[in-house]
């Protein structure tokens, strides 16, 4: 089926959802480690606390895209997974906040990141589901447009209502969680639910091209061994550019997943030079930290509109090696600073970085894909994110006690050296649906 172009305004709300998803994200990322130092964990004990999380998208996401493939109903195919994950992770965010123990956090880190992967995950199978060809740089730019906008607001919510509307600013008592965080976690929930919702009732699917052939093919291969059967030979049969893609983003990843972990709290005990997570200077570290991340989240987002032109002059391959060697050299410079404000600095490299990697590689993946299996190879390529955060999980806290001395710094540096090889990786790529610069006019809105 010929695809139609959409207009501007079309590809905003079908990928609005993704502020919603954001805003999950970014609280998650942004606080969870000083919500595990809160509760009383050590430096080399939080990357286990965190292991739930990526073993679930490793189970998920793969699944859900398989079920999304072979899905259609009143609310089309990827829209029921939208409006389910959306429904759980609200509850999640509303619940996590509240938490007690550390192993209570961790199990609620399990189910909200489970849930948001249930929503995310078709996202980017709807893009290629709507989108022609020429059109999808521009439909993942936009995604990351969103993803951006979501994450500076969770990121900054708790600075904000600490410093600028002074709730909870007197301090946080030993074991307990801050009134700034609690409250941006329940406002993360209404913003989460009410975007995807936006997406569901704004944006309509394509039918299956051959409707009765697709419901004869959804009946044979009913069962739980057929669909594991399906989704083991799709690894089998998987492209050569989404297996040269994967090295790029399983370093990129583990860049990310270094600085997610770790530069929060880094920041509150090597800059802020906190000693207690009981004292007001490591809470305005964690702030800070928050507000770091909401300006590389903010970068992200201005430099989205920027990506579709760069990847036209530069093609998609050389702008994410060069994005990636900003976000390197942010991570990096992190080690020699000892000003807050110039952490700001450093996170821009970081935002330029985050902003392709949502976007450019997904971009090069879509055009080497089959129509009918999009969703579970978007599952599948998602190996590439949750191995990484794997192993991150179980080895740095052995790298942490035993080789930097639970020094946090040392890990956010890490970080820039993951990235750096993930840009020389990303050169190896074969993009066998480069675009030349004319295709990615925009489009006009109307």
């Amino acid at each position: 089926m010929e695809k139609p172009r959409l207009r501007f305004w079309q590809i905003w709300n079908m990928s609005f959802g993704f502020f919603g998803i954001q805003f999950g994200w970014g609280l998650q990322m942004a606080n969870m480690s000083a919500i595990y130092e809160y509760l009383g964990a050590r430096a080399d004990q939080i990357p286990i606390l965190w292991l739930a999380a990526p073993l679930t998208g490793l189970i998920v996401q793969p699944i859900i895209g398989h079920m999304s493939d072979h899905t259609w109903g009143r609310l089309g195919r990827r829209r029921p997974y939208f409006l389910t994950g959306a429904i759980l992770s609200s509850l999640a965010l509303l619940i996590m906040p509240n938490s007690s123990t550390l192993w209570m956090a961790a199990g609620l880190l399990w189910i909200l990141d489970a849930s948001i992967n249930v929503s995310m995950e078709p996202f980017r199978a709807f893009v290629a589901d709507l989108l022609p060809e020429e059109q999808r740089t521009r439909g993942f730019a936009m995604q990351s447009l969103f993803i951006g906008l979501g994450a500076v607001i969770a990121s900054a919510l708790p600075f904000v209502l600490t410093n600028w509307l002074h709730v909870g600013a007197a301090g946080t008592a030993a074991h307990t969680i801050p009134t700034s965080v609690r409250l941006s976690f329940y406002t993360g929930a209404v913003f989460f639910l009410g975007a995807v919702l936006w997406t569901i009732f704004t944006t309509k699917e394509y039918p299956p091209q051959d409707l009765a052939a697709f419901r004869k093919a959804k009946a044979e291969a009913k069962g739980l061994a057929a669909n594991a059967r399906e989704i083991f030979q799709s690894i089998g049969a998987m492209p050569a550019t989404m297996r040269q893609l994967a090295l790029v983003q399983i370093c990129t990843w583990l860049g990310l997943f270094c600085m997610w972990l770790y530069f929060p709290v880094a920041v509150a005990h090597n800059v802020f030079g906190a000693s207690s997570e009981t004292s007001i200077v490591y809470r305005d570290g964690v702030e800070w930290a928050g507000l770091c991340f909401g300006m590389y989240s903010a970068i992200c987002f201005l430099f989205s509109f920027a990506l579709p032109w760069l990847a036209g002059w530069l093609g998609r391959k050389n702008t994410h090696s060069l994005c990636l060697l900003c976000g390197a050299a942010g991570l990096l410079s992190v080690a020699i600073i000892h000003d807050k404000w110039l952490l700001l600095f450093s996170m821009t490299g970081v935002g330029i970085a985050w902003a392709s990697t949502l976007s450019m590689p997904y971009v090069v993946l879509s055009g080497c894909l089959p129509p009918n299996k999009i969703g579970v190879y978007m599952g599948v390529f998602n190996f590439s994110i949750v191995l990484p955060e794997i192993a991150a999980s179980l080895g740095f806290g052995w790298l942490m006690s035993h080789v930097f001395d639970n020094n946090r710094l040392a890990a956010v540096i890490t970080g820039g050296i993951f990235m750096i090889l993930a840009a020389i990786l990303m050169q190896r790529v074969q993009d066998r649906t480069a675009l030349a610069p004319a295709s990615l006019k925009p489009v006009p809105a109307t």
